[in-house]
């Protein structure tokens, strides 16, 4: 039998039922599934950061239905948000007719920036530039094993910009950094060759660093979505509607933006990759024009189907640092990913699928429909309620739209009157 990501009902199920589909799926053995529901023991939490007195845990959901380059995905997600697992598995089913999502990646350059402060930004950099192949060499020595599987420092530019201090040369060493996020190979790299710019312009270095705006380092994907499976033409209009208000609006395209990150956090998260890193360089990326800017698009196309694309620069890797973490990595086997490039692409397709969601959501229904359920249970278990209580006291207050503390402990209270 083909493997599929498609699972009827799978919200239905109980959690024993779901991990057990996705333990067959990935191929867990016993241990790496009983390793994922324990989830970052204290041991290994000690060993990522200091001062540890507990770990703080995550619901991690799985998004199903998702088909990426003819690929069948479950997709791990960390998130508290409600909704958020369900939308984009809701949307992925949405987008198989057309066969999912088309997706692909540049080459993963991450830039390192070297600070030369000097009172001839020209002169300093023209000898950088004279210097070039030096530096690159110097750069690459720092680094074999990043350079024999094909990575490494590959070309430099330097830019002169102007500050309230003066002008100043900023040279961006642009390094291939494989598999990795490349923090680290990166900043190795950028200390290792100062000395050669101080020596070449007799000037004085200062900040040595990587940039989290990866510009250079994108994942894109795209998807066309059949009318019918939308709801019909009024909905893709509403869509496009909706689209074009954040295109012309930053205060609504932030919101939008950030339906998409949504479901790229949520699987950054969960597969150990940094979110801040990419959050600040996504929305930087927005930002690059002078004008904050979506990073998706939707069209109606010719035959009246829905059409939506995502670029973003995306950060992320399958090896090094909190990637190692066990659960990350029993994350990443639930994905199958064997690159960093194949990440970026399913996170690129997760948040294309998780802002179509949100858009169909806010133009038809309203938003709080689809989290009114989850909501209501938060509320139930706020004023008191437990087992099959909560379920059914979070019932009525969906019904009767009335969802907060006071009815929740009301209705508990006449529960326990009626025993």
């Amino acid at each position: 039998m083909e493997k599929t990501s498609q699972v009827s009902g799978y919200y239905k199920l109980k959690r024993e039922e779901r991990l057990a589909k996705v333990k067959e799926f990935a191929g867990l053995t016993d241990d790496e599934a009983k390793m994922l529901e324990a989830g970052l023991g204290f041991e290994q939490a000690e060993k990522m950061v200091e001062n540890v007195v507990a770990t703080f845990r995550l619901p991690l959901g799985i998004a199903v239905n998702f088909l990426i380059n003819g690929k069948e995905y479950m997709v791990p997600m960390a998130t508290e948000e409600t909704s958020v697992v369900a939308a984009a598995s809701n949307a992925a089913k949405m987008c198989r007719a057309f066969g999912g999502f088309k997706a692909s990646s540049t080459d993963p350059i991450m830039i390192g920036q070297i600070q030369l402060l000097t009172k001839d930004a020209k002169k300093a950099k023209k000898a950088i530039e004279d210097n070039k192949k030096k530096i690159l060499e110097t750069a690459n020595a720092k680094d074999p094993r990043l350079v024999s599987l094909g990575g490494g420092a590959k070309d430099l530019e330097v830019r002169i910009i102007k500050t309230g201090r003066g002008e100043m040369a900023i040279t961006h060493l642009f390094v291939d950094v494989r598999d990795a996020m490349g923090a680290n190979a990166v900043n190795t790299m950028c200390e290792a060759v100062t000395p050669l710019i101080e020596d070449a312009t007799g000037d004085k270095t200062l900040l040595k660093i990587i940039s989290n705006l990866a510009d250079r380092r994108r994942a894109m994907a795209e998807v066309t979505v059949s009318s019918e499976e939308l709801g019909g033409a009024a909905v893709v209009d509403a869509i496009v509607n909706a689209y074009e208000f954040a295109a012309a609006d930053p205060y609504r395209a932030v919101t939008h933006n950030k339906g998409a990150m949504n479901g790229i956090t949520a699987v950054i998260i969960a597969t150990g990759n940094d979110s801040r890193a990419v959050e600040a360089g996504v929305h930087a990326y927005a930002s690059i024009t002078g004008r904050y800017k979506t990073i998706t698009s939707w069209e109606k196309d010719g035959k009246g189907n829905l059409h939506g694309k995502i670029e973003l620069p995306l950060a992320v890797g399958i090896v090094g640092g909190a990637t190692m973490n066990p659960s990350a990595k029993i994350n990443q086997k639930i994905l199958g990913v064997k690159s960093a490039k194949e990440l970026s692409e399913v996170m690129a397709s997760v948040g294309l699928a998780q802002n179509l969601a949100a858009l169909r959501a806010l133009s038809t229904e309203g938003i709080q429909r689809g989290h009114m359920s989850l909501h209501a249970k938060n509320i139930a278990m706020m004023a008191g309620a437990s087992g099959k209580d909560i379920d059914e006291i979070a019932d009525v207050m969906v019904k009767e739209k009335n969802i907060n503390v006071d009815r929740a402990k009301k209705l508990l209270d006449e529960r326990k009157r009626s025993r």
